[in-house]
């Protein structure tokens, strides 16, 4: 029998290593999603591929037998399961059936009017990140008992670090399982989790039906975007085989769904709900039968859940075939794969139909994998009330689709449940008081949930779509940064090949044909003799330092009422965040909110970051860090991206402001701050931000890369240690400096603006994008860009050693000038092309 991930393996190279168990419990097919190139595709979930309903439970059922008895029937009876939407709601279920005595809940894509989310998380790879946790029960998650933490396959274990960091902030446990039908991590994750377990003081187990690593070659997500391109270009993007020429209209089945019992686990299901449904199932199951056998020929079903609702439709399975049917099970997904008609290929076929529930992030295409050409002589179709809609029955729709394939389909209606009031905190998303609509389901068969509708005085609204956004990304997982010092709102592009080299970079940027925050430059590697003269600089400017970080705070806290919340311009102004954080924390005893957003010139701050901000803070106690001002530019972005949100003060707090750009700031001198020295290597090891539309949608966050493989070369904690070290011998100075300042003028005069215009006429260069003032700009245009020349204030001195050395190394002269009002300028190449000459006819020299 021929592996189903075969001709992924051929023509990409990716190879499972691993137990023997491996090739039959997954096939690869590629996925039609920017961030990862291959899908490991489960033959025992029940998702993608048709299996027996007893097949896909029992997977799940032996692994939770494995927890219980890992655990023992005690701290099995204290625990909680947690499965992951869409994939593992089912899987998770069947693991907490194993167990018998524990609680289960599922997270959820889906927000439900009048239950406000008691937590969520981030799934950074998936085509779909957000999580909300909305349990009936607000005790549910509280506990102190095991949680049990159930997926599919864990990859990387980025999901799974934050969900427990998540929920361990404010519910701290001994210890938590993790299951998952196969363990895929590499060594590094491994040792990763393990370090996060020892730093929170928790135990954490894993479960897996088999292990194994999935090796990748070089380049493997661009050839697999292009083997993608060129089979849709070649075949179409949809494999579908031809239509059964006498499809039939449905039939709807009589499910006789027992009162108040939930459909799945996205409020929680207990074991006294499990035992009654287990004695409504053969009841149920006749409900279908008697519709199947309305039609004669109906000897190959296939039960098809939908989406999240994966248990019930999967227990329906199971029910039928008990009853002597010939059942196979799937659901549909929101997963975009290609198909290809391949039998070493897991995705023979697929169906693309509309969205059909209304859902929060709008509508979009859903597919159904395996079904058309998968031989079925009867569908039976099961959804929640809350997805029987009329796009549901519309030409196109799914019953249409599945009716071109199948001759029978049969649609069976599981009442939605809605938890009978809201839980009575929301310490997660804050929501608005009002009166909500809540239904009391009656078991009826109906297209909507039927029964008395309640009116609840001052249940928490449902979150708007800002709260669907992902948590902040924080460390270990997501930078080197501890996890209490900064939240980045941003999504992880780790994966993700974005770097260029400089020449190639500065070409497409200067010609038009790119942004620079389109691609990554080539992480710059600092030589001995660089790191050298990185120590010697920090060595000799940590005071000074800590110095403009204690009078930048110390203004902030004076001139802004309550608490500020310090958002830092990602990624200069990230470090200067986190001091400004230790500073508040040291002298005030106050623990400031830190996150870290994106802003690109020319395209603005990033608005989800802000609708994520404005759901969880007031806006104006917003403070907007960076590490510096050149000549102004991002303030002016960030004052007219602002335009369009209330609330948000525009100022920018700096701890360096040469250009005089903004009225709050450390000092107004241009002297040398280290961490512009380096790159991600003193930023936490994240890149800059990526801006581009194939991996940001119109609902992301912008993205960011974290380099790992760059930790032995990492001095982020380095620089911030030995800033914070000099806090206390510097306090008596920053007293002083903050009563000056609070009472002097403070008006920005854009002194530094006119500089650069007055140099961009001067050089030839002729547009002031390409005159980057101050030291850290100039450090900025040396690693990152092409640089012409570099201008030096005659007798800057020390606070450019760095610069002159990095001149050196790339063959740029370095002109001594006077009448500048910053320590140097850094010129890039204008109209630069590979071999092009600049505004002196001299060309350039990269290295």
């Amino acid at each position: 029998m021929v592996w189903t991930g075969t001709w992924v393996a051929e023509r990409l190279g990716v190879e499972l290593i691993g137990d023997e168990e491996l090739p039959a419990l997954l096939g690869l097919a590629l996925r039609r999603n920017p961030k990862r190139a291959h899908l490991l595709v489960s033959g025992v979930l029940g998702k993608h591929v048709p299996r027996r309903p007893s097949v896909v439970y029992g997977a799940g059922l032996d692994l939770g037998r494995r927890v219980r008895a890992l655990l023992g029937d005690e701290e099995a009876a204290r625990a909680v399961v947690l499965g992951y939407a869409e994939t593992a709601t089912a899987l998770g279920h069947a693991v907490a059936d194993g167990l018998a005595l524990a609680p289960y809940l599922h997270s959820t894509r889906r927000p439900v009017p009048g239950v406000a989310p008691a937590g969520g998380f981030e799934e950074s790879h998936s085509h779909a990140t957000s999580h909300l946790l909305l349990p009936e029960d607000p005790k549910l998650l509280a506990g102190e008992g095991p949680l049990v933490l159930v997926d599919d396959e864990f990859s990387t274990g980025n999901t799974v670090l934050n969900t427990i960091r998540d929920l361990h902030e404010r519910h701290p446990r001994e210890r938590y399982v993790v299951v998952a039908l196969v363990d895929m991590r590499a060594a590094a994750d491994r040792d990763r989790l393990d370090a996060f377990a020892e730093e929170i003081g928790a135990r954490v187990d894993l479960v897996a039906r088999a292990a194994g690593t999935v090796r990748l070659p070089e380049g493997v997500l661009e050839k697999g975007r292009a083997l993608v391109a060129e089979h849709e270009a070649r075949h179409g993007a949809i494999r579908e085989p031809e239509t059964v020429p006498l499809a039939s209209a449905f039939v709807r089945a009589a499910l006789d769904w027992p009162r108040d019992l939930p459909d799945g686990g996205r409020h929680g299901f207990t074991p006294e709900h499990r035992e009654r449904l287990e004695a409504a199932l053969p009841s149920l199951a006749a409900g279908v039968g008697e519709a199947l056998r309305s039609r004669p020929g109906t000897g190959r079903v296939l039960v098809l859940g939908f989406e999240e609702l994966m248990y019930a439709p999967l227990r329906l399975g199971t029910a039928l075939e008990d009853a002597g049917h010939d059942v196979r099970y799937s659901t549909t997904t929101r997963s975009p794969v290609l198909a290809v008609d391949d039998p070493g290929y897991a995705i023979r076929t697929r169906l693309v139909f509309p969205a059909h529930d209304d859902p929060a992030d709008g509508p979009g295409e859903r597919y159904a994998y395996n079904v058309a050409g998968g031989g079925f002589d009867a569908v039976v179709l099961v959804v929640d009330s809350a997805a029987d809609t009329p796009a549901l029955h519309a030409p196109g729709g799914l019953l249409a689709r599945l009716g071109e394939h199948v001759p029978h389909v049969v649609l069976a209606v599981v009442p939605s449940y809605v938890p009978s009031r809201a839980p009575e905190t929301a310490p997660y998303t804050p929501g608005t008081a009002g009166t909500t609509r809540t239904v009391e389901n009656s078991g009826a068969d109906e297209a909507t949930a039927a029964g008395t509708v309640t009116e609840v005085p001052d249940a928490t609204e449902a979150p708007e779509r800002s709260s669907m956004l992902p948590e902040p990304l924080r460390g270990p997982a997501f930078s080197s940064y501890a996890p209490e010092e900064v939240g980045w709102l941003l999504q992880d592009l780790s994966d993700v090949e974005l770097e260029a080299p400089t020449e190639e970079r500065e070409e497409a940027i200067q010609s038009g044909g790119a942004h620079y925050a389109e691609s990554l430059p080539v992480e710059y590697q600092p030589s001995e003799r660089y790191q050298e003269l990185f120590h010697a600089a920090l060595e000799a400017s940590a005071a000074r330092i800590a110095r403009a970080v204690g009078t930048v705070t110390e203004t902030v806290l004076a001139e802004r009422p309550g608490t500020p919340v310090l958002v830092s311009l990602a990624r200069a102004g990230t470090p200067v965040g986190v001091l400004m954080r230790r500073w508040a924390r040291a002298r005030h005893g106050l623990d400031l909110p830190h996150y870290a957003v994106s802003i690109v010139r020319g395209r603005g701050i990033d608005a989800n970051a802000l609708r994520w901000l404005a759901a969880h803070h007031d806006p104006a106690d917003v403070v907007f860090v960076d590490g510096w001002t050149g000549k102004g530019a991002i303030t002016r972005e960030l004052a007219e991206a602002l335009k369009d949100f209330d609330g948000f003060d525009p100022d920018i707090a700096v701890l360096a402001d040469p250009g005089s750009c903004v009225r709050t700031y450390g000092t107004r001198e241009d002297f040398l701050i280290p961490s512009a020295c380096l790159n991600s290597t003193v930023s936490g090891l994240i890149s800059r931000t990526v801006l581009r539309s194939d991996l940001v949608g119109p609902d992301d966050f912008h993205g960011a890369k974290f380099y790992r493989e760059l930790a032995g070369s990492d001095v982020s904690g380095a620089f911030l240690d030995a800033v914070a070290a000099r806090f206390e011998e510097v306090a008596a100075t920053v007293d002083t400096d903050v009563k000056e300042l609070l009472t002097a003028d403070r008006a920005p005069t854009w002194e530094g603006w006119a500089a650069v215009e007055r140099i961009s006429e001067e050089y030839g260069i002729h547009d002031v994008n390409l005159v980057k003032p101050g030291v850290g700009e100039t450090t900025r245009v040396l690693l990152r860009r092409v640089p012409w020349k570099i201008l030096a204030k005659r007798g800057a001195g020390a606070d450019l050693a760095h610069v002159r050395l990095l001149a050196e190394q790339r063959g740029v002269p370095v002109e001594e000038v006077d009448d500048l009002p910053y320590s140097c300028v850094g010129l890039i190449h204008p109209e630069y092309t590979r071999g092009a000459t600049g505004a002196d006819g001299k060309a350039v020299v990269s290295r």
